[in-house]
């Protein structure tokens, strides 16, 4: 599998990550699911896992599957929802959060820590001076870097313009934004990739296929209307999928091929259920970006809902 460098992190990474979000599991026959996934990917080429303590028990889910892992991986997880109640600004109680990471991921290092969702004040309000966007988890940061816990730092969000500031402070190595770079929704292009950009972050796209929007055709429903699309953006799914049937290529791979074709992106992350899934979404990856013309007409559709409506 192809491989770029995170930003200054200077980490290796494959283009093809695994997101935790789907890897929570309640049951033992789930649980074995997810090791064979994780370690089929492993195999495969993906060296990269990410995980949060608020994705139900995707961190007890991959301390098991992780264990005995066929290949070395980078690991990342975050800061965020835990313990509760929960308080942004009691170190301690952030300090805790991060031991019992550690405990449930079986590690005695994370290779990156994010501040989850910095740029949603009505989630979680992270600092004590707005200005320049600081807190007691920041002075948590530096610590847990001196003491080796930690080796890089980062910002997860989902926002398309409240994280820019935060990322024009120089303060952090990676940027994971979701939600909002994909085939049809773009607007991380307009302020945040750029700031990141500029401060030489390793970038790490979450979401590519939009939990499921662009993994699958909806042809049905696209035809006979669905509450939660818009006219427009009905009109724009008809597009795409039209253009799909043009190349002769399947939504998901064309999904996950669009992200890997910026190179200012060194990551994305899949959120695989299984081997089936894993093996799908690798072999998509692996045959690279796609074609200039390609680009070209997909970015044309893009434009057509060149903003979100407010109800998506």
């Amino acid at each position: 599998m192809e491989k770029r460098i995170l930003g200054r992190t200077g980490l290796e990474v494959s283009v093809l990550g695994l997101g935790g979000l789907f890897l929570s599991r309640l049951g033992a026959n789930d649980q074995e699911e997810a090791r064979r996934a994780t370690h089929r990917a492993l195999e495969l080429g993906v060296n990269f896992v990410d995980t949060a303590p608020g994705y139900l028990d995707s961190e007890a889910v991959l301390g098991y599957a992780l264990a005995g892992a066929p290949q070395p991986y980078f690991l990342s997880t975050k800061l965020g929802g835990r313990p509760e109640p929960f308080d942004p600004k009691n170190k301690a109680a952030l300090r805790q959060s991060v031991e019992e990471s550690l405990r449930l991921l079986g590690r005695d290092r994370i290779d990156i820590l994010f501040i989850h969702e910095p740029d949603r004040p009505g989630q979680y309000d992270w600092w004590t001076d707005y200005e320049h966007f600081h807190g007691p988890v920041n002075d948590l940061l530096d610590e847990l870097k001196t003491e080796g816990l930690i080796r890089f730092t980062g910002l997860g969000g989902t926002t398309a313009y409240e994280m820019a500031p935060i990322l024009a402070t120089g303060r952090y190595d990676v940027l994971l934004t979701a939600f909002n770079y994909s085939l049809l929704w773009r607007e991380a292009t307009l302020a945040v990739l750029p700031e990141a950009k500029r401060q030489g972050m390793g970038v790490i796209i979450g979401s590519p296929l939009q939990q499921g929007a662009l993994a699958r055709r909806y042809d049905d429903q696209i035809r006979s209307g669905v509450p939660w699309l818009s006219p427009p953006r009905r009109q724009q799914y008809r597009q795409l999928y039209a253009y799909l049937d043009e190349i002769g290529l399947p939504l998901h791979e064309v999904g996950l091929r669009f992200v890997i074709s910026n190179p200012d992106i060194s990551l994305t992350l899949m959120g695989a259920r299984s081997v089936a899934e894993v093996e799908a979404n690798v072999q998509a990856a692996a045959k690279g970006p796609l074609p200039a013309e390609v680009l070209d007409r997909l970015q044309a559709i893009a434009d057509l809902v060149p903003f979100r409506p407010f109800e998506e």
